[in-house]
Parts: structure tokens; sequence; C-alpha cells
């Protein structure tokens, strides 16, 4: 039995517990629905959105490092394999987990949630599973920015005229893009959708 079956709905602000009738939360005062309207619509464009835009952030320059006019423009994946080469495994390996491995990650947990929610309670993840996927997408969606951050420092700080500086390329733009776009994708996504369907096993007895 979900929520709406017991006549209460809750507030996604301060997750407390309201009866059906209240249209505001009585803690905070936030506006409380039953159901995000159109969530699922929207968080499938959303993410099919941030998918597209993730092939151009990792295939376009993201920046050029140049010293004495000499550099050429950087992917993310060729500036961790350069930090690879420098003998910066660690630093190789956060850039990595960041700026390529997260988004991906939090692409396909977006994906499995939304087809997990065609598919029943019978497939895939439990429920619990994934209400904790859910909430680690929504966690994790802020530090992917960290490439952003240090790009923004380098193209700020390294201006050294002909000497040496840093130029952030086209990629950083869709990259950007792609972080924001996810972390809206997240919050459009009612996890509370997920306890609306039934098992197979329940459908086919009714």
């Amino acid at each position: 039995m979900n929520g709406i079956e017991q006549r209460l709905k809750l507030c996604l602000d301060c997750h407390r517990v309201c009866r059906s009738e209240d249209t505001t939360c009585p803690r905070c005062g936030a506006r409380v629905r039953t159901r995000l309207k159109n969530s699922i619509s929207r968080c499938w464009a959303l993410t099919l959105a941030a998918a597209l835009l993730y092939i151009p952030a990792n295939l376009l320059p993201i920046m050029t490092v140049s010293q004495l006019d000499q550099g050429k423009p950087e992917t993310i994946m060729s500036g961790v394999i350069g930090l690879v080469n420098h003998g910066m495994v660690s630093i190789a390996l956060l850039v990595f987990t960041a700026s390529i491995l997260v988004p991906l990650l939090k692409l396909l947990g977006m994906f499995w949630l939304l087809i997990g929610y065609y598919w029943g309670q019978d497939h895939g993840l439990s429920l619990k599973g994934k209400v904790r996927l859910y909430r680690l997408i929504a966690w994790i969606g802020r530090w992917s920015m960290l490439d952003i951050f240090v790009i923004s420092l380098l193209t700020g700080l390294v201006q050294f005229g002909r000497i040496s500086y840093v130029e952030a390329g086209p990629a950083i733009w869709a990259f950007a893009a792609v972080v924001v776009i996810t972390m809206l994708a997240a919050i459009s996504f009612d996890p509370r959708l997920l306890w609306d369907v039934k098992p197979d096993q329940e459908k086919k007895r009714e």
C-alpha cells in the first residue's frame, strides 16, 4: 500500500509526511504535491539532452596550455593520459573519475531508473536499491563540477602573455551543460513514482 492509498504525501523539501488534504507543508511551508507533474517525461528529455552533450564534452578540446607560444588543445582523456605520462597518477585518477566516470555513471543511473519505472519492481534492482541509487545520483551531482572549477582557476591565474597561458576550449560549455542538466534531471525525477509501480505478480492477480 503506497502513500496515496493511505491518504498521505511527502514534502520533498523537509521530508515530512503530510495529509492528502494539505497543500503546504506544516513544518517548512513548501508546496506539497502528491506527485510531481510530468516528472517522467521531463526527466527523459533532460537525460537524453545530457547524453547527447556528453559526446562533444569528451571529443572536443577542453583547454589549451601554451608555453612560449607552443601548445595544443587537450581533450579530457588526453589530459588524463598526459598526467599519467608525467607521473601524476593520483591526479589523473581524480580527473578521470570526476570528469568522465561520474557523469557517465549518473547518466546510466538515470536511464536505469527511468527504464525501471516501466519495468516494475520485479526487474533489475529492488525498490530500495532504486531509491538508494537515486539518492546517490542526487548527492554526487555537485562534485562533477571539479573539472570546470580547476580550468576556471587556471584560466584566471596562469596568464603570463606569450610565456605561458591557459585557454578554455569549446568542450567546457558542453561539459558544464552535462553537469547542470543531469542535476536538473535528478531534481525532476520524483522517486515516489517508484513506489506506485506494482510488481508483475500482483498485476497478474488483478
